[in-house]
């Protein structure tokens, strides 16, 4: 006989209380930085004229997605430790799953559409205004979200319909896909297969998109005779490639191999670097490789100061 549970206990990490109340402070500094480094950089884009432009309409889209990435976990992982109760629900453990996993996907396909926005600015500069338009910049934001949302629906509601009986411990600070999987006591195979096939999808996909766009770029950009248009086009993709980099490392070691060769301590660790040290180091990446938005920023800060 089995019995379905309605709630998980969350692992975290369980060390002794004093590193807790350590690891609480850092979250919480994370937090509150990586918030307000991204609101900065969407209250930047704007309110500068100068920044209105299809890149930082995307930048912009990125940062507001930023803010909602590291809300969805880290605000859950800190009251466990103020309160130490670390179960959470059936329901806003699936709950929690959709969202993180949404906002992943979506910013799988915003960055592949950033990269395509520079390979279009660089490779075809002429045509770039009459091609990148406010109209085309919204249908790509509005595909990269919906893309994203309807593809975790998909792999969520597969998880969801599993039943788990135990033990109901996840090893993890948040509900992730791998360590609630773990715990299904009913044939998961089917679900597995869904969610693999869909993270090769929706990593790959962009991934090639990034690719291309890249190999397009350096191949114009080597044959431009300027050393500084060189410079000026490797300026402005710099610290977008960088994200991309950053991301895409973790992303593929975590979703895009079968679950069950996974050691979950090592997922922990992965999962701590791009669920919440990324969204902190994306919007200083941007800084301070993009002399755009560091110039806007000493001008509103030098404005700010004289008054």
């Amino acid at each position: 006989n089995q019995t379905a549970m309605n709630e998980f206990i969350l692992l975290g990490f369980s060390y002794g209380l004093q590193v807790q109340n350590f690891l609480y402070l850092v979250f919480l500094v994370i937090y509150l930085l990586t918030v307000t480094e991204n609101a900065i950089i969407i209250f930047v884009v704007k309110r500068s004229h100068h920044l209105q432009k299809p890149m930082y309409y995307f930048l912009g889209n990125l940062s507001f997605l930023e803010i909602w990435y590291v809300s969805v976990t880290l605000p859950r992982l800190l009251f466990g430790f103020w309160s130490q109760s670390m179960t959470i629900s059936f329901s806003s453990c699936m709950t929690q799953l959709y969202f993180f996993i949404s906002l992943m996907c979506t910013e799988c396909v915003l960055l592949a559409v950033m990269a395509y926005d520079r390979y279009l600015a660089i490779c075809h500069p002429l045509r770039y205004p009459a091609i990148m338009t406010d109209k085309l910049c919204f249908q790509l934001s509005v595909l990269s979200w919906a893309g994203g949302f309807s593809i975790s629906l998909v792999k969520v509601s597969f998880i969801s319909h599993l039943t788990f009986c135990g033990p109901q411990v996840i090893n993890h600070f948040f509900c992730d896909i791998s360590p609630v999987l773990n715990l299904s006591c009913t044939d998961m195979s089917l679900a597995e297969t869904v969610d693999f096939v869909l993270a090769l999808v929706i990593l790959l996909i962009p991934l090639l998109i990034i690719v291309f766009s890249y190999s397009c770029i350096l191949s114009t950009i080597l044959c431009m005779p300027s050393a500084q248009g060189r410079r000026k086009a490797f300026s402005t993709c710099t610290s977008h490639f960088t994200v991309v980099i950053i991301f895409f490392s973790a992303t593929l070691f975590i979703y895009a191999r079968p679950r069950r060769i996974h050691p979950f301590n090592l997922n922990k660790i992965v999962s701590v670097f791009y669920a919440i040290f990324t969204p902190a180091l994306n919007p200083l990446i941007y800084c301070l490789r993009n002399e755009d938005v560091k110039e806007i920023l000493r001008k509103i800060i030098g404005t700010s100061c004289s008054a």
